[in-house]
């Protein structure tokens, strides 16, 4: 092929354009390829979420209020563990504040390792601000207490209020974090076999993506890797990366490895916003469309109505509506062949339609099966 298009070369410039367009296309190819870090998770190991009800302390009389009784029933019982009997109806909880802490780790985290908790409070409290939180148990979905949070809560805000009518709240007080607060005190073990083999699953599943991921392994290292579904690709480790740190080697150097991923024809709508953001495999089949608009204006007009000289009766003002519709004339674009988003930003253009008209327009195609991608609303 390339020998036949060389043949036909028969001037300077038409040889240094097609160098040109060989040279836009591999630059174009190597622009678009990614890192395969950066699009897929490694699931070699175990996650499992962790819960805990604890208590945040040291609050600005931001806490929970005397009828929320688990708090002063969870002070009472802290108390009489520290060898402290004390009345639970005489209790004032205004600086303490019931939270439940979540968080997530791994099989890769061994014990002493610390992460990140975050604390959302459960009574009637105002603010989480200044407080920290004591030595919390967090334990998996099967009961089983793998760590332990404590530490200064962090909200990135602040709440401030002087009176009932005064007040200034910067992000959400109720919910805060606790950098580093949890520590792993019973690890996760590790799936059985996971030194042999591995999962890649990729944040986007699309099969053709799975397959050139597979693919680009294969290259480099031999058959190792097998596209499982949309969403996974299977990894065996060699037996010369078998060992820890050269394992570890293995799938450090995988996530450098470099593809092009392939994208769904996806258009995404926010209707709240009024923003549209399509991707570049969106296409529509040949369709007319049609935009017009009615605007409908509703005015109120006052009428003051005057009683009869030397009566009465009393000036009356009155309100007598007003409405005016103005008709716009259609505006058709007729798109005679297979259109690209470019077709059909164009076409639009043409015809003035705003984000919102868009939207409508958009929703309309999809409805009417011209328009070749998934619709998605938020």
């Amino acid at each position: 092929m390339f020998a036949a298009l060389y043949a036909r070369i028969t001037t300077p410039f038409t040889l240094a354009l097609v160098v040109g367009l060989v040279l836009m296309y591999a630059l174009t190819a190597e622009a678009n390829q990614v890192r395969v870090k950066d699009i897929v998770a490694f699931q070699d190991q175990q996650e499992t979420d962790l819960l805990g009800y604890g208590l945040v302390i040291g609050l600005d009389g931001t806490g929970d209020g005397t009828g929320t009784q688990f708090t002063t029933q969870s002070l009472a019982n802290m108390m009489e563990r520290m060898g402290l009997t004390v009345d639970t109806k005489k209790l004032k909880v205004k600086n303490i504040a019931a939270v439940i802490v979540t968080a997530k780790i791994s099989s890769l985290q061994t014990a002493g390792s610390y992460f990140d908790v975050t604390v959302s409070s459960i009574g009637d409290a105002t603010s989480l601000q200044g407080g920290s939180l004591l030595m919390t148990p967090l334990s998996d979905p099967d009961g089983q207490v793998r760590g332990t949070a404590q530490g200064a809560v962090s909200i990135g805000g602040f709440n401030v209020q002087v009176d009932e009518g005064n007040k200034i709240v910067n992000n959400y007080t109720l919910v805060g974090r606790v950098p580093g607060g949890g520590k792993v005190t019973q690890p996760i073990a590790p799936l059985p076999g996971s030194e042999q083999q591995f999962f890649l699953s990729l944040t986007s599943p699309d099969l053709t993506t799975s397959h050139r991921v597979a693919e680009r392994i294969n290259i480099k290292y031999g058959t190792v890797a097998y596209p499982v579904d949309a969403g996974s690709i299977k990894v065996i480790v060699p037996d010369s990366f078998m060992y820890p740190t050269l394992r570890s080697k293995f799938m450090s150097d995988i996530g450098h490895l470099r593809v092009v991923p392939d994208n769904i024809a996806r258009v995404v709508i926010n209707e709240k916003t009024g923003t549209i953001v399509a991707g570049q495999h969106v296409t529509i089949e040949p369709v007319a469309i049609a935009h017009g608009t009615i605007t409908v204006n509703i005015q109120s007009r006052p009428i003051i109505s005057q009683p009869e000289p030397f009566s009465e009766g009393e000036t009356v003002v009155t309100q007598e509506p007003y409405i005016a519709v103005d008709h716009e004339q259609a505006r058709v674009v007729k798109l005679n062949r297979s259109a690209t988003l470019s077709d059909v930003a164009g076409a639009l253009n043409k015809i003035g339609a705003t984000p919102r008209d868009i939207i409508a327009i958009f929703q309309a195609l999809k409805q009417a099966g011209a328009l070749r991608a998934d619709l998605v609303i938020l």
